[in-house]
């Protein structure tokens, strides 16, 4: 029958994480955050952030280690099964003088196991012989039907099967003859064996033997594929002492003489040439006189009944890991390792696909033709050759590296973390306290197990090609355990802490099929693998790399040491460390501890206790007297370890005088001695008066946070007058701070009160400082300094109003928004009145600026008071008619038009416009008179003017119409005087009068005859001087003619 598990079909994926730098932080923390989803996958995949790349600490040059070597095919169960029953035949038939050949059937390497375990099944021997099922059997075996097979199959039974399941029940069978059959045997040679006391010391006669020649199976390649050798040892390191293996058929032909010999069963002498003696025991015995007789003498090494069943019935090796004879480097191993792994798939090492590799490690280890040895270099300590990563004595460490040294993910640093129970260990436990090394190579395994007190396990691959791992669920520890033992019974007969022996593999596959969940993963350089408590796990390497893992215990694993003590009680199988003396060591100092491993201390020590006290009872009430104090942490572990059940006592253990050397835990006083309770002795840690007081110490540690958040709580949901002042929130975060009380959403939401509360309080200062305000206005280093609205500043209030805690700045945002809100009512006002006052609305603009708040009103008070301003430039200048020029006008109009509209000042800008347009009318007016030809007269003058001088306005033009009336009328008066005087006036003042009168822009009448008569005077003294002057003289024509008339 064939297998059905040579296909492997790869189990579900497990979980991946990627924390983000934030999370991964705190280490225990997201390990704690991700647990309810990864437990109940048993292992977890953690990728971290991209830029956490620790440097590789190990000196290569000096990092050396043994590695142990491995035999695929005898880690697996199930092939181990049939190794080991290949084994115990092969002996058998070696101590009868023949060596086991396995023969084929058609050209099939015939399974003696399957053969054995499918005729038991069927009702054993006789009834498959009478009910004639061997063609049965065949086809079970994978066999086809018909060719007579089943007799075939049923030959080789009774040939090599039979004899020994007979003397297995005790009972003995004659040996027939070999039937020549066409089929091949091969040599089956069997693994170690213990040291055989009885090996040939006897004498025997000389024989004389005959039979079929032995092949040379090495010597041909077709047929040394097709033979396969047992598995070695499976101890740590190898003994070094092979069985002897001697090749005979079971065909044979003998005679023999023997001498001076006497059979042990007739207790003749006669009959020599039918006498054996044993190799074994120097017992002689007639051929015809064994039960049953032999009808041939073995060719090879003979043994009677007796010592075969002797040699038989001793215990097989034990399996484990062989130690290699080589030491390696980690360049002399990679370099093993990745040829072997080039060389068996034939490509580069980073080409082969991971699945081929699954697969192929999968038929492997389940196939017995072929034995594939490898190498691993597990376990090593990395205080002996050290440790992956950085540490403090790492020597060149570059500074960028540094944070690596005090990092949580750092395995040298995890497993003693402050939230760690392990920290509180004081022994350096290699591979739970201390990280140990792994180097693998292609097929190098980890067979099932889970760890030791079912602690948390961590791994790192520091380099190299992937690690697979397959895990199991903790909480289906029990149902994996069940199958495991349903699938190979016999090797938990033989061994029943198997699964404690780290030496056994199986097929997922088989497991899933039983209904055992199991996922799997493929680590990758640079990712860490978390398993949980009490999950089995399993995996193998894909090629050369270097991991480290390291075991850790937080708070959530106390109970489940707990748990796993009890189980260890059951088994017998002992403890790393004693789980009590570890809870009560941390007991004793329970400020040192962390609040949620207080707490998880605390509910584990009350279960202990509770235990402890129940026991202690029981052993009153059977009348033990005896008790004393004993200091168990000072003994060491193998003299407080229960007889029994191996566990390390520490609360108390039960002595006797009868026997001093041993003690016993108080579950297994009964299996001390047989002596009366009387007589015992009661050794103890702590009285029973002293165990309470250590609780009552972790409870008011543990509760201490209860406390804590019941007063926080309270805190923060306080009313109005019942809240506290933000002082007394601080204090509540230093009593966190300094208690070390673990992080919960309580302490987020008091630290955010308390930031929100500090920056309210750092804005209410600023908002009601001067000193702020002064430079607020002013801006810092010209910068604009943005300030609040009001509404944000009703919301400030709002949002103080609504802290958990009191500050003392509320009453002074209370009271600026009370100004504000005054303020905003006065503004109001003035943007409603009718008439702008400038000065109140400046002097309530400075009020706004000083309240240090946005406030709207004063951009539009800052505009009205422009427009006041504007109407009272406007008023004052036209309250002075002679200043106000038509530029003046123009101005302020134009000045007004840029204002926003505003009732008063469009009045304003109105009656402007209006008195601009009747000032320019009349100044055009006023311009066209100066310039009209003809030339107004006075009358008309005088009424522009008088009419002009009801406009509040300076008219240039009009002012020059007014000067050149009056010139008018002055020159008019002028003429008016020299005409009406008693004498002539000079032609000179004539003419002075002419030119003064020729520039006056009005008509004057009498201008053009005063002008006749200037020139009628001027040309008559032009004549007169021509008659009476000389040219050039030098007299005047008045002295000229005042001498004539005197002359006369």
């Amino acid at each position: 029958m064939s297998d059905p598990y040579t296909r492997f079909k790869p189990p579900p994926e497990a979980p991946v994480f990627t924390p983000t730098e934030e999370e991964f932080a705190d280490p225990l923390g997201y390990i704690a955050k991700i647990r309810p989803i990864a437990e109940q996958s048993g292992i977890c995949k953690i990728k971290p952030p991209p830029d956490w790349q620790p440097p590789f600490a190990v000196n290569v040059e000096t990092f050396k280690f043994t590695p142990r070597i491995q035999k695929l095919n005898e880690l697996e169960a199930k092939s181990r099964i049939k190794l080991n029953f290949l084994d115990q035949l092969a002996r058998f038939w070696e101590l009868q003088g023949c060596s086991l050949r396995i023969p084929t059937v058609e050209r099939k390497l015939l399974d003696l196991n399957d053969l054995y375990k499918n005729v038991e099944n069927e009702g054993g021997y006789d009834v498959v012989n009478n009910e004639r099922k061997w063609a049965k059997i065949s086809t079970k075996l994978g066999f086809p039907t018909g060719k007579g097979i089943g007799s075939i199959v049923r030959s080789h039974y009774e040939r090599i099967l039979y004899p020994f399941l007979l003397f297995k029940k005790g009972e003995t069978v004659r040996l027939g003859k070999k039937k020549k059959e066409e089929e091949e045997e091969y040599d089956y040679k069997p693994r170690k064996m213990e040291a055989d006391s009885t090996s040939g010391h006897g004498r025997k006669a000389t024989r004389s033997t005959k039979g079929d020649p032995v092949i040379d199976y090495s010597a041909n390649s077709e047929l040394k594929k097709l033979q396969f050798f047992g598995a070695g040892p499976k101890a740590a390191v190898p003994t070094g002492r092979e069985a002897r293996i001697v090749e005979f058929v079971i065909k044979y032909d003998v005679y023999f003489q023997f001498d001076k010999y006497h059979c042990r069963t007739c207790e003749r002498g006669d009959g020599d040439e039918y006498m054996l003696l044993c190799d074994g025991c120097d017992d002689a015995f007639h051929t015809y006189c064994l039960i049953p007789p032999l009808a041939e003498v073995p060719k090879g090494d003979w043994r009677c009944p007796y010592c075969v069943q002797q040699v038989c019935n001793k215990p097989q090796a034990p399996y484990g890991f062989e130690q290699s004879e080589r030491e390696y480097t980690l360049q002399s191993f990679g370099e093993m390792a990745d040829h072997f792994k080039s060389s068996y798939f034939n490509m580069p090492v980073h080409v082969v696909p991971p699945e081929a590799v699954e697969k192929e490690f999968w038929r492997l280890v389940n196939c017995l033709e072929e034995d594939v040895c490898v190498q691993y270099g597990a376990d090593i300590h990395a205080l002996e050759m050290g440790s992956g990563f950085p540490t403090k004595t790492t020597a060149d460490l570059c500074p960028e590296d540094e944070e690596y040294v005090n990092s949580g993910w750092n395995l040298n640093n995890l497993a003693v973390l402050e939230q760690s129970v392990l920290c509180h260990i004081n022994a350096d436990i290699s591979g739970m306290k201390i990280p140990w090394c792994y180097v693998g190579m292609c097929f190098s395994s980890f067979c099932w197990h889970n760890e030791d007190h079912w602690s948390y396990s961590i791994n790192y691959l520091h380099w190299g090609e992937p690690k697979t791992w397959y895990g199991v669920p903790g909480s289906k520890a029990e149902e994996f355990e069940i199958a495991m033992k349903h699938t190979a019974p016999e090797l938990f007969e033989q061994s029943p802490d198997l699964l404690h022996q780290l030496t056994t593999i199986m097929n997922p596959n088989i497991l899933s099929d039983q209904g055992v969940p199991i996922c799997r993963t493929n680590q990758n350089a640079g990712e860490f693998i978390i398993t949980f408590p009490r999950a089995y796990h399993a995996g193998f390497n894909q090629g050369y790399n270097f991991a480290e893992a390291v075991n850790f215990c937080p708070a959530d694993w106390l109970p489940i040491g707990q748990q796993c003590i009890e189980h260890y009680r059951s088994l017998g199988r002992q403890c790393v460390f004693s789980h009590e003396e570890l809870v009560c060591k941390m007991a004793a100092d329970p400020n040192s501890l962390d609040l949620n491993l207080a707490a998880a201390t605390h509910k584990n020590l009350l279960s202990i206790v509770d235990d402890e006290r129940r026991l202690r009872k029981h052993l009153l009430g059977k009348g033990m007297l005896s008790a004393e104090r004993e200091a168990f942490e000072l003994l060491p572990d193998d003299e407080r370890q229960c007889d029994y059940c191996k566990t390390t006592c520490f609360l108390s253990a039960i002595t006797c005088d009868c026997k001093p050397n041993k003690v016993v835990c108080l579950h297994h006083v009964s299996k001390l001695c047989s002596c009366p309770s009387n007589k015992l002795t009661l050794r103890y840690r702590y009285s029973l008066d002293e165990l309470p007081a250590m609780l009552d110490r972790l409870k008011v540690r543990a509760e201490s946070f209860d406390n804590w958040n019941v007063t926080v709580k309270n805190a923060l949901e306080a009313k109005e007058d019942d809240k506290l002042e933000l002082t007394e929130l601080r204090e509540l975060i230093t009593e966190f701070e300094e208690k070390r009380f673990p992080e919960n959403e309580l302490y987020q939401t008091l630290v955010m009160s308390v930031t929100e509360a500090e920056k309210c309080a750092d804005v209410a200062n600023q908002l009601v400082s001067k000193k702020v305000r002064t430079r607020n206005r002013q801006s810092l280093d010209g910068k604009y300094i943005v300030k609040l609205t009001y509404e944000e500043l009703s919301g400030f209030y709002e949002q103080v109003e609504a802290l958990p805690c009191k500050i003392k700045e509320t009453k002074l945002i209370k009271e600026l928004l009370n100004k504000v809100d005054e303020f905003q009512l006065e503004a109001q006002a003035c943007l409603e009145a009718e008439t702008p006052d400038s000065e109140k609305i400046e002097k309530l603009i400075e009020v706004g600026l000083t309240l240090d708040v946005d406030l709207h009103e004063i951009p539009k008070l800052r505009q009205v008071l422009l427009q006041a301003k504007w109407l009272d430039n406007v008023r004052l200048t036209l309250q002075d008619p002679p200043s106000v020029t038509l530029d003046i006008m123009r101005k302020m109009i134009e000045a007004g038009v840029s204002l926003t509209p505003h009732p008063a000042v469009e009045k304003a800008m109105s009656e402007l416009q209006e008195l601009l347009t009747v000032s320019e009318r009349w100044e055009e007016k006023a311009r066209i008179c100066l310039q009209a030809r003809p030339r107004h007269v006075m009358v008309t003058l005088e009424g522009i003017i008088n009419e002009s001088k009801a406009i509040p306005a300076y008219l240039p033009n009009v002012s020059a119409l007014k000067e050149a009336v009056r010139k008018a009328r002055e020159w008019t008066n002028r003429v008016d005087y020299i005409q009406n005087a008693d004498s002539h006036p000079y032609v000179d003042v004539l003419e002075s009068l002419v030119n003064k009168g020729r520039p006056i822009p009005v008509r004057l009448d009498i201008l053009p005859q005063i002008e006749a008569q200037v020139t009628t005077a001027k040309s008559w003294r032009e004549r007169t001087a021509r008659t009476f002057l000389k040219k050039n003289s030098t007299y005047t024509l008045l002295e000229v003619s005042g001498y004539f008339l005197n002359s006369f």
